[in-house]
């Protein structure tokens, strides 16, 4: 197929190789615009564009979609088919209705459920135990196309968003294969979305990663790997913010929410009768270290408490 691929994140550079490795003409890379990254904030072009280039495929990199610009460089092409994997933008009717078979999203959850520009972060935060990956189609509602094919796997008790993210991307490159050749064939019946099912997943903020000790520690637990790296999960330790990286959740604790003790390693009292053995961290402006280190250098008295960031 005659194929444009629009995408920015890591997670789409899988189906980018998947499209170009299986003969698909991709006649443009659509993605974000190079950015300021890092403590030099350096102008930095997005993964995507790093592998089309190393590829040898041509980059267009539009500030946004809408422009008539933008259409009129989709319009020259004329492609078949567009896939979107983490773009970025909302695609406009006028480039939805351009390509014979449409449109076709790359998204990182079991449709209806997780709607939105994080999936993975949410679902691991909900502590859910199953996701996967939903090729859709693309209309004017924020995820809310019709479904054509799924593919599912479970969430290990400990993985990160990182870790699931790293594990979902080709298994979505592997279904976007199979249902272009589905689409081609004439062999996939589009499946409308329940929307009774239907839940949502917004942009991570950063208010999402404070934590709230009266939480259970198993709840605790799922957003700190939901939210890993950002905007992590943060307290406060004597007026600085604190990030917990690594924890364990423990039971039959008697720890007040937020009570600190350094009896039998380092831990946190949380709700419900939990508690959190703490086992890396990171105070405001340092380096992530082993609790164990954090306690020899910075000695946290017994039943210290942990509290809320300042804004």
């Amino acid at each position: 197929m005659l194929a444009v691929f629009m995408g920015t994140p890591p997670f789409a550079v899988p189906t980018l190789e998947a499209l170009h490795r299986r003969g698909h003409s991709i006649a443009s890379v659509i993605t974000q615009p190079d950015r300021p990254a890092g403590r030099g904030q350096k102008l930095t072009p997005p993964p995507v564009k790093v592998k089309a280039l190393e590829l040898d495929l041509p980059v267009y990199q539009p500030e946004k979609i809408r422009t008539p610009e933008a259409l009129e460089h989709l319009r020259k092409i004329a492609p078949e088919i567009i896939v979107v994997v983490g773009y970025g933008q909302i695609i406009p009717q006028t480039i939805i209705d351009l390509p014979r078979y449409g449109i076709v999203n790359v998204h990182s959850s079991l449709l209806p459920k997780y709607r939105g520009a994080a999936p993975i972060n949410w679902a691991i935060a909900n502590g859910e135990t199953q996701t996967g990956v939903t090729t859709m189609r693309i209309e004017k509602r924020l995820d809310a196309g019709d479904m054509l094919l799924k593919r599912e796997t479970a969430i290990g008790p400990a993985e990160t968003a990182p870790q699931l993210a790293e594990r979902l991307a080709p298994i979505g490159a592997e279904l976007l294969i199979e249902t272009l050749e589905g689409l081609a064939a004439g062999a996939i019946t589009p499946e409308k979305q329940n929307e009774a099912e239907a839940t949502y997943a917004p942009i991570l903020k950063r208010e999402d990663g404070r934590i709230d000790w009266q939480r259970p520690a198993p709840e605790i637990f799922n957003r700190i790997r939901g939210f890993d790296p950002w905007p992590g999960a943060y307290t406060s330790f004597r007026g600085k913010r604190l990030h917990v990286r690594r924890v364990c959740p423990l039971s039959g604790e008697s720890l007040p929410p937020g009570a600190v003790s350094i009896r039998s390693g380092f831990r946190a009292g949380c709700g419900a009768g939990t508690a959190l053995q703490l086992q890396e961290l990171q105070l405001e402006g340092k380096q992530r270290i082993l609790a164990d280190d954090f306690v020899r250098g910075y000695r946290p008295a017994e039943n210290e408490v942990l509290g809320e960031t300042p804004t």
